[in-house]
């Protein structure tokens, strides 16, 4: 009524009543009645932005590739906004006069587009596609030393990079050598696998040949210990036949000097019996053989004389012309029989 109307801010926007050209009233959120026909307002969105950004670059190597991320930004000084764009309102619609307002968001994306233009130009498609968190660091600390968002009074909050893909044809020729990468690591790890069964099983044939050897040099070790056990054995035989051969061939000696002394003591017995008996005969020749029978018949048995008497009368057959012996004297001679 009569050109008196009513605004009210919310907080995040920086409201500005002009009068006459200068600033009589201003803060984030204001409300109060102003007299539109001398009133200019201007107001300033103060609070942050989530602007996100597609675009493609290209490489050193001369491929595209596509960076995908989000920057969050605020208005840090809207005065100074203020005075770089048009953000006054209409003070009856209470809308914004130009299209200024529209163009922040389009500012920021060129300018970040330009700061990552400048980087990702200086890299090879592989280190692109690795250097996400590298570029992010690089064009924060570039924005947030930004002259030209410093002129404007905007201050960058947060940068992030989504994803940063090549084209689909270079995709698939990046995934078909990762593809044969994987394949030829996959193929060296079958072989790897196989050389460590192989290399297992060489293991387990050496510890089985060397468990064979170990016990083949313990049954050597076993027999050697029986055969010297048997040698020792053979040894105290040999000892003991040497000692036994020794003790016979001393009892031999000793039986040989013991037959030698027999012989030379029965040689000196039959000596001396020859030599008595040879006496004997020597005394006996001189004597008178019926003498000697004489006394051969002293101290015989009657039969004993009987049978010399039948002797010296057959020595005397011729002379004999018949001879009588009484049945008597045959029947004492078959009694003393």
């Amino acid at each position: 009524m009569f050109g008196l109307q009513f605004i009210k801010a919310d907080p995040t926007v920086y409201l500005m009543q002009y009068r006459n050209g200068r600033a009589v009233r201003q803060g984030a959120g204001l409300s109060f009645f102003y007299f539109a026909p001398t009133t200019s307002l201007v107001a300033v969105p103060v609070g942050s932005v989530d602007l996100p950004f597609i675009f493609k670059e290209g490489t050193v190597d001369y491929q595209e590739v596509t960076v995908q991320g989000q920057v969050v930004y605020r208005v840090g000084d809207p005065e100074k906004l203020a005075s770089m764009l048009n953000f006054a309102l209409d003070g009856e619609k209470q809308k914004y006069v130009s299209d200024d307002p529209e163009k922040i968001p389009a500012r920021i994306v060129n300018h970040v587009q330009v700061l990552f233009r400048d980087e990702v130009q200086g890299l090879a498609l592989r280190e692109v596609l690795k250097a996400s968190e590298v570029l992010v660091k690089k064009v924060r600390a570039a924005l947030t030393g930004s002259s030209v968002l410093a002129a404007l009074g905007i201050d960058v909050l947060d940068l992030s990079v989504v994803a940063i893909k090549p084209t689909p044809e270079t995709a698939r020729a990046l995934e078909a050598g990762i593809r044969e990468q994987l394949l030829k690591e996959a193929d060296e790890a079958i072989y790897g696998r196989r050389n460590a069964a192989i290399e297992q099983e060489r293991a387990i044939k050496e510890n089985e040949l060397n468990t064979e050897v170990a016990v083949e040099n313990k049954r050597r070790q076993i027999r050697e210990t029986q055969m010297d056990a048997e040698r020792a054995v053979q040894e105290k035989q040999r000892l003991l036949r040497d000692e036994n051969m020794t003790g016979s061939i001393s009892l031999e000696e000793r039986n040989r000097e013991l037959v030698q002394l027999s012989a030379e003591n029965a040689r000196v017995e039959a000596d001396a019996k020859a030599y008595s008996m040879a006496a004997v005969m020597d005394a006996m020749a001189k004597i008178d053989p019926k003498v000697l029978n004489s006394l051969a018949s002293m101290g015989m048995q009657p039969n004993q004389l009987i049978a010399a008497s039948f002797r010296e009368l057959a020595g005397s057959a011729a002379k004999i012309g018949e001879l009588n012996i009484s049945p008597d004297l045959l029947r004492e001679l078959a009694k003393n029989r």
